[in-house]
């Protein structure tokens, strides 16, 4: 299937926006992210400019390090994911909704029952973005002292993926006929019972929800290690990356490609859609100001304390000297490794000081960010589009909502105007509308596939 001239485009949604300064922002809602209302505003105003999803990240922790830095963010207290997308199902009519899960510390029979119920709510456009945690604090809040090491995440991860699925099949799609003649509700000769035992999991089945509306809610991930490009490669859907660089950019997409082609995937099943954080102004003085203005809201404890955390807490910054430059490597971490990759290539290529590198955390965590006009912005992403280091973009905008009423305001006529996004939903369900297909029910499915 030939790759579609149009761009996907995906909101990343935090409740006061992606610079860890925004909620001090005088725009910004000062209880956004306890109220659903604000919450349904966002989602019209992506829906209205009939961009592919929203996305909600997740950890099921409190992941500050220290009270210091706990003290002054915003991102303490949030909702449950698919607790919230299940509620702005009812509020959406065509928007997808993709919900952060991890593999490491839910069971499969619970996460395959909650998306196949979030893509029923919704009409079949849900999705799942599979995480393996990554967050120190993950671990004793489920009776264990330490996450498991990386590469065995994965490990767990994999099977877990592949039982979620065979869970999602329990049922054909026929199987529920609801005969009230003869009082048969369900033909349980279309009754499959999954009956696995692995090295992680054993877990019998059937599912007690009928097959979800897209037969599996679109696959989300975000893998960039090398466990997790195999990963994301066999796995991954749709692919959200953190790459500031072009070229670095167009290697991965191009080794994501590669990789999922060795699984027998087509190239257009799987969406490479890196993060970008726009900075928008009249001009590009009036962004750097905006910049400017959001880094002043940001105190040294907080900026710490995200950074050392971001790399993968195995560095005290409380302790280097802020105007040094950053070395070219640290210790591995066991949290999340390509992250720490991107950011520390990013300070060797730039020759940043760790002062400069805690400011560039605050507002994009290693995204690409682009702070201009809207026709800059525009640019920026068609360039990157066309030269094959995307397929799409996870727009995260610095403020919530002001953030998104001007990409949507400025820049997606921008992107209509040179042919590179839609202007109307194309289809009912996410899988649809994002150009994937159905997947068939691996107990129906011809022997031949």
């Amino acid at each position: 299937m030939r790759r579609n001239d149009e761009m996907t485009l995906g909101l990343f949604l935090r409740p006061a926006g992606h610079h860890e300064g925004s909620w001090r922002d005088p725009d910004v809602p000062a209880k956004g992210e306890v109220d659903i209302d604000h919450y349904a505003k966002l989602a019209a105003l992506a829906e209205g400019a009939a961009l592919h999803f929203i996305f909600l990240a997740d950890t099921p922790s409190v992941i500050e390090q220290d009270y210091a830095a706990m003290a002054r963010v915003s991102r303490t207290i949030c909702f449950e994911p698919i607790t919230l997308l299940s509620a702005l199902s009812s509020r959406t009519q065509s928007i997808g909704l993709a919900a952060t899960a991890t593999t490491t510390y839910h069971q499969p029979y619970h996460l395959a029952r909650m998306f196949a119920s979030l893509d029923h709510l919704s009409g079949g456009r849900a999705a799942w973005n599979i995480v393996t945690s990554g967050h120190r604090f993950e671990a004793p809040n489920f009776g264990e002292e330490e996450l498991p090491d990386h590469d065995t995440r994965y490990v767990r991860a994999k099977e877990f993926v592949r039982v979620v699925e065979g869970l999602w099949d329990s049922w054909e799609d026929d199987a529920f006929i609801r005969d009230k003649q003869s009082g048969v509700f369900v033909d349980t000769t279309k009754l499959h019972v999954l009956n696995h035992r692995g090295s992680c999991l054993s877990v019998r089945g059937p599912l007690n929800i009928a097959r979800p509306p897209q037969g599996y809610p679109v696959l989300v991930q975000a893998g960039a290690s090398d466990s997790g490009i195999q990963f994301a490669a066999e796995f991954g859907e749709v692919i959200f990356a953190a790459e500031p660089s072009l070229e670095n950019g167009k290697r991965y997409y191009a080794t994501i490609k590669e990789k999922a082609r060795s699984f027998g995937r087509e190239d257009s099943q799987v969406l490479i859609m890196p993060g970008i954080v726009p900075v928008i102004g009249t001009s590009k003085e009036e962004a750097s100001e905006k910049l400017q203005r959001l880094h002043s809201y940001m105190h040294i404890d907080t900026l710490i304390g995200l950074a050392s955390r971001v790399l993968g807490s195995v560095a005290d910054l409380r302790s280097v000297d802020l105007d040094s430059f950053v070395p070219e490597s640290l210790p591995q971490t066991n949290f999340f490794q390509s992250r720490q990759k991107v950011l520390l290539e990013l300070a060797a290529r730039h020759k940043l000081t760790w002062r400069d590198l805690i400011r560039l955390v605050a507002a994009s965590r290693g995204h690409l960010m682009v702070v201009g006009t809207p026709d800059e912005v525009a640019n920026i992403m068609v360039d990157t589009f066309d030269q094959r280091a995307a397929d799409g973009f996870n727009v995260m905008p610095p403020t919530l909502p002001g953030g998104m009423t001007e990409f949507v305001g400025l820049v997606v006529p921008e992107l209509r105007r040179r042919g590179k996004f839609r202007s109307r939903y194309s289809g009912q369900t996410l899988r649809e509308n994002l150009g994937l297909k159905r997947p068939l029910n691996r107990f129906t499915r011809p022997i031949a596939e």
